[in-house]
């Protein structure tokens, strides 16, 4: 027989219910501790929700973002995002950058005085650059966008949370969604915390874990609706306990799989990606343990109806392929 590498024994029985107190209750906990942290402590926004200046660079020399940021750093302008730009309609000798910089003192826009100090500093180590381009973000674009990044996040998880109802029942659907919520607003919590700059990158990743998250219900959810017609008589605890256990190694081995390529990235992607390498990989354990520890107790506080089959007739939208 061939070898297979696995991460838990091809049988395991946990009660993943006997340290409910403290596991279910300790999600509900940290919910509560983030909306403390975010409403004491704030988050440390970035450019995209803060207001700045975007300035667009040009240049035939190759971009290198250390060194413009280092050519910026005795400039004392607080928060700088530098990314390079790559379009196929560029010349072979054209390269663009973004420079984004975080409104100074409250105001609006960077004085043109600090612009040119700007400008002087990029063109002393690339005396080819140009600047063709320089715009403004204010405080009311700043709004709009976190607006629209609560209402993506919130629509997202109301259209998944519908999805479940409709691929197994309302219980489900419930706890897939208050296990979501979970998982962002620790996410959010965490960056509060530790004044993590938060930026639409940050709510890209949200999204991100949002699917990652529901995945993983969905295969518990599945293996507990097929469980529940075998084990018709068996107690709706020990089902969802037999259920988690029989899809326990093919969840650890798919977390495994993703972190690795999450560690690589967050060790040798560099600072423009990291923040938001860093919120997947928690976003990650964090779905992953609300899989296990949130979504289906929640379904059993709710409870099941266990007078009619669920993997046979289910509700009237349960042969909708996945």
């Amino acid at each position: 027989m061939a070898w297979r590498l696995r991460l838990a024994p091809e049988k395991t029985n946990i009660d993943f219910f006997k340290y409910a107190p403290i596991t279910f209750g300790g999600s509900f906990v940290a919910m509560a501790l983030s909306f403390v942290l975010v409403a004491v402590m704030g988050l440390n926004y970035g450019i995209d929700f803060r207001g700045g200046t975007t300035i667009r660079t040009d240049s035939t020399m190759a971009v290198d973002v250390g060194v413009y940021r280092e050519a910026l750093a005795p400039l004392g302008l607080g928060d700088v995002s530098i990314a390079e730009v790559f379009d196929p309609s560029f010349r072979a000798d054209q390269h663009v950058a973004m420079i984004r910089i975080q409104s100074q003192d409250e105001v609006e826009a960077v004085s043109p005085e600090t612009i040119l100090k700007i400008e002087e500093a990029l063109r002393a180590v690339d005396p080819a650059i140009t600047f063709p381009q320089v715009e403004s973000v204010g405080p009311k674009v700043s709004g709009e966008l976190i607006r629209t990044a609560v209402l993506a996040v919130i629509a997202a998880c109301v259209g998944i949370g519908a999805y479940i109802w409709m691929r197994f029942e309302w219980q489900y659907g419930v706890g897939a969604v208050v296990a979501l919520a979970h998982d962002v607003i620790v996410t959010v919590g965490i960056f509060a915390l530790f004044q993590l700059k938060f930026d639409l990158t940050i709510v890209a990743a949200l999204l991100t874990i949002l699917g990652y998250s529901v995945n993983d219900t969905v295969v518990v959810f599945d293996r507990l609706r097929e469980n529940l017609v075998k084990y018709k008589t068996m107690p709706l605890r020990d089902v969802m306990n037999l259920s988690v256990n029989e899809t326990l190694s093919r969840t650890l081995m798919t977390a495994s799989t993703v972190l690795i390529s999450l560690f690589a990235l967050l060790i040798f992607g560099g600072d423009v990606i990291r923040g938001f390498i860093f919120a997947i990989t928690f976003g990650v354990f964090i779905g992953t343990y609300s899989s296990v520890y949130v979504a289906k107790n929640v379904v059993l506080w709710f409870g099941l109806p266990r007078d009619k089959p669920k993997a046979d007739k289910g509700n009237r939208f349960a042969d909708i392929d996945a």
